[in-house]
């Protein structure tokens, strides 16, 4: 009897040393099958404490504190920061500043093409409108009233013409297709039909006839009476010598 109550009360423990698990066929790792095989009380006291005994606080900082830290080392004076950040203003400052004065200059550049095509159209009207002029057909009317009021509409538009008689031969202006004299200073001496330009932009060339300038006149009569003035002089002299003798 007591036997037999001995043991009943004593666990019955066993161990399976197959290498080879009989459920899934693959290989056991021993280290593995001993540790499953261990009882649940054969735990060390070693391995009690450790999982008992509170963890020790870690020393340092962790990933995220670190780069934290990083950072805020990094982060300069808040005088630095300030000068950096007017410097950043500044400069978008300036950029917008630049975009808004290249819009503006590109707007007027369209406007004024846009212009200067409108007015080129209209040169052959103030063409008849010269010539009409020239024949007294403007003298007085309505159509005067037209044509003076067109006139100065396009001149508040910025249209301007040249082109008269006397003015300096210009060849970035002028279109000389008749010359006289020697063209030592060109001058304009017939206009057969004026130039217009819009601005800076030369709208079209005057055509017109160049002669010799006023000075060159002078100069060339100048040097003709000189000699007459002393074949004079001469006979003067011999008319005085004369007169002497006798």
């Amino acid at each position: 009897m007591t036997n037999a109550g001995n043991n009943s009360e004593e666990p019955i423990s066993f161990v399976d040393k197959r290498k080879i698990d009989p459920e899934t066929g693959e290989v056991r790792d021993p280290a593995g099958a001993a540790d499953a095989a261990a009882p649940a009380g054969d735990e060390t006291a070693a391995d009690a404490e450790e999982r008992v005994a509170p963890q020790a606080p870690q020393s340092g900082l962790d990933g995220d504190g670190a780069e934290a830290a990083a950072e805020a080392a990094t982060v300069a004076d808040p005088a630095t920061e300030l000068a950096e950040r007017t410097a950043d203003l500044q400069r978008l400052t300036a950029e917008y500043t630049n975009y808004r004065r290249r819009v503006e200059r590109d707007r007027k550049t369209a406007m004024d093409t846009a212009k200067a095509a409108v007015v080129t159209e209209l040169l052959g009207v103030l063409d008849d409108l010269d010539r009409a002029k020239a024949h007294g057909d403007l003298e007085s009317g309505p159509l005067r009233s037209v044509a003076d009021k067109l006139i100065e509409a396009l001149r508040k538009q910025g249209l301007e013409e040249f082109g008269t008689e006397g003015d300096a031969f210009d060849p970035n202006l002028h279109e000389a297709v008749q010359h006289e004299g020697s063209g030592h200073d060109p001058v304009l001496g017939v206009v057969m039909r004026k130039g217009y330009r819009f601005g800076e932009r030369v709208l079209r060339h005057a055509m017109v006839g160049v002669t010799d300038g006023v000075g060159d006149t002078a100069a060339d009569t100048t040097a003709d009476a000189a000699p007459a003035a002393e074949a004079a002089a001469a006979e003067a002299s011999d008319a005085d010598a004369g007169s002497s003798n006798q």
